[in-house]
């Protein structure tokens, strides 16, 4: 057995230790702890990926070595260490690129706490991406609800306190449906291993016993994951909780974790239900139609703000509808667009927020889209950035974001009946991203309302600067070549 395949174990004892160890030290200290682990995860990610690509082989890692029923699993395949590499690099692009505001943003006496959480999160979306234990996936749902919850309010402001709340509420209340299902499955079949649930809901379904109590598993586990995610009508927490939270949290709350629990709930897809009976089951239906209103309504909300980190928050909204829609579609080319629209998200979206803070920064700390009228003159780099994530959530050529739309409306020509639906809201949907993020865009780009700030230089953000590329730099490479990356999802897929 290769050595990396032990990487996954090692990655969240880490991240687990890290955030024990955070705890007493200084905040300069945490912040260079957390840098470092989340690095170090992404290129052993990396690593582990490299080796699965290689050998095309799938491997379970026996936790102590007891086998099941009565040991732990962790599964890897190909899929698993790609995600688990986007997620650490993308944290740590979050926490480098939004350095500024995280000083300014946090009291020196509790920074530290900020990386505790953050350690946490990182060590939660490892599990949700490599366990093959759904008890387990719940209890590291329930990690990261809490410290998510942490990122946000850390803040010490009265808005973020109330977004907290708000955030907190919708969360407990998915997990708590999500808990429904796995106990009412553990009832149904006495397993909480994912292959050997499998096994059971397939026999099971097949001889046509407990059809009922399993359809009501998949609904319970499917909404319990939708409300924690966003899904509308479940989405309204998203305004505040990523408007009033400083950037770096924005970016990982958005970027982050939504879509782990959406890549936990497509494992359970593959790994418990099956295709075929999550797909005969007919919920799938359910959440495309709750996947094509999220486009829909979330498009018209981030049309009426005149916030833009509410604007991009409603956006954001909209993109879950997106990866929902696709996961409606059908098991192969819709969940395919779906995986790949979770990677665009996940590079586009927390750019996008990192931008806005600075071009806020220019403008006097408001966030008004009157007040921001000529602000990327000011601060060159932050405009650019807003502008090129822009340009992907619209979906231009030669970015990650035309590649989604791409795979979703090919999904569509698949679906028979659902492709003139399909085509319509993706239609519609990139007109209203179009208006909104180009009002954005040539709002910025304007002639200055007043006296123009100074041009803010580049070396005096080098933090900022670094990940703002690095963001640009994989959305372009992605969107420009992406014919690998789409065959390594589709390889994922079949090895699930």
């Amino acid at each position: 057995m290769n050595f990396s395949v032990n990487f996954p174990l090692f990655s969240v004892v880490l991240c687990l230790m890290s955030a024990v160890i955070s705890c007493v030290l200084p905040g300069r200290a945490a912040r260079r702890l957390s840098l470092v682990l989340s690095l170090a995860v992404s290129i052993t990610s990396g690593m582990l990926f490299a080796h699965i690509l290689r050998t095309d082989q799938a491997v379970t890692y026996l936790m102590g070595h007891y086998p099941h029923p009565w040991g732990n699993e962790l599964r890897i395949s190909l899929l698993e260490p790609l995600f688990a590499m986007a997620f650490s690099a993308v944290l740590f692009l979050c926490l480098l690129g939004g350095r500024k505001h995280l000083a300014e943003d946090l009291e020196p006496a509790k920074s530290n706490l900020y990386y505790v959480m953050a350690d946490l999160v990182l060590s939660a979306l490892l599990v949700l991406v490599y366990t093959n234990d759904i008890f387990t996936g719940y209890v590291f749902i329930e990690i990261c609800t809490l410290s998510s919850c942490g990122l946000l309010m850390i803040r010490q402001w009265g808005r973020t306190t109330l977004a907290s709340v708000r955030y907190l509420i919708f969360s407990l209340l998915g997990s708590g449906l999500f808990l429904l299902g796995v106990v009412l499955l553990y009832n149904v079949t006495g397993h909480l291993l994912m292959p050997d649930l499998r096994l059971s809901v397939s026999e099971l379904w097949a001889n046509g016993r407990y059809t009922l109590p399993i359809t009501a598993a998949i609904c319970l586990i499917t909404v319990g994951i939708a409300v924690k995610s966003g899904l509308f009508p479940f989405h309204f927490w998203m305004p505040d909780t990523y408007g009033y939270a400083t950037p770096s949290s924005s970016g990982i709350l958005s970027g982050l974790i939504s879509k782990g629990y959406i890549f936990f709930l497509i494992k359970i897809i593959f790994d418990v239900f099956g295709t075929n009976v999550f797909y005969e089951s007919g919920v799938h239906n359910v959440l495309f139609a709750f996947g094509a209103m999220g486009i829909v309504v979330g498009s018209v909300s981030a049309m009426r703000e005149n916030d833009i980190f509410r604007m991009i928050a409603y956006s954001s909204a909209a993109q879950i509808g997106y990866i929902y829609l696709g996961i409606g579609i059908s098991p192969e080319a819709g969940i395919l667009a779906a995986l790949f629209h979770i990677l665009t998200h996940a590079v586009t979206k927390p750019p996008l927020f990192l931008a806005a803070a600075r071009l806020c920064d220019v403008a006097g700390g408001k966030k008004r889209f009157a007040d921001l009228q000529g602000a990327a003159w000011s601060n060159h780099l932050a405009g650019a950035a807003f502008t090129a994530g822009a340009f992907s959530m619209i979906g231009l050529p030669l970015t990650m974001g035309f590649i989604s739309k791409y795979l979703f409306a090919l999904s569509a020509f698949r679906a028979n009946i659902k492709m003139v639906p399909t085509l319509i809201i993706l239609a519609l949907s990139t007109v209203l991203n179009t208006l909104y993020f180009a009002r954005t865009v040539l709002r910025i780009y304007g002639h200055p309302s007043g006296t123009p700030a100074g041009v803010m230089p580049v070396r005096k953000q080098r933090s900022y600067a670094a990940a703002a590329i690095l963001f640009a730099v994989f959305n372009f490479a992605a969107g420009v070549a992406a014919s690998p990356l789409i065959d390594i999802l589709e390889r994922g897929l079949a090895m699930f």
